[in-house]
């Protein structure tokens, strides 16, 4: 991969960690092997992802999440895979 991620990247616009840049490229997610598409954040040094349960909701309109502990390995969806 020529380029890196960032360790932690959010999808909410109001968080720290957020890079709509990089979000309008496509980053993909794969959690323990498999791949997630419903990822609203994600941290690879601390192992975690959340992801969106449901259609649920909290008080400030914000979906609700649920934090999932395992192997995360963003990648940029545009980039050429490596043979």
């Amino acid at each position: 991969m020529t380029e890196l991620l960032p360790d932690r990247l959010s999808s909410d616009p109001n968080s720290p960690f957020y890079d709509a840049e990089l979000l309008e490229r496509g980053v993909g997610i794969r959690f323990k092997g498999a791949e997630k598409t419903n990822v609203e954040e994600y941290c690879v040094s601390e192992g975690w992802i959340r992801v969106a349960v449901g259609k649920a909701k909290d008080r400030a309109g914000n979906p609700m999440t649920v934090k999932l502990k395992g192997d995360v390995v963003p990648y940029l969806k545009d980039a050429p895979e490596a043979e």
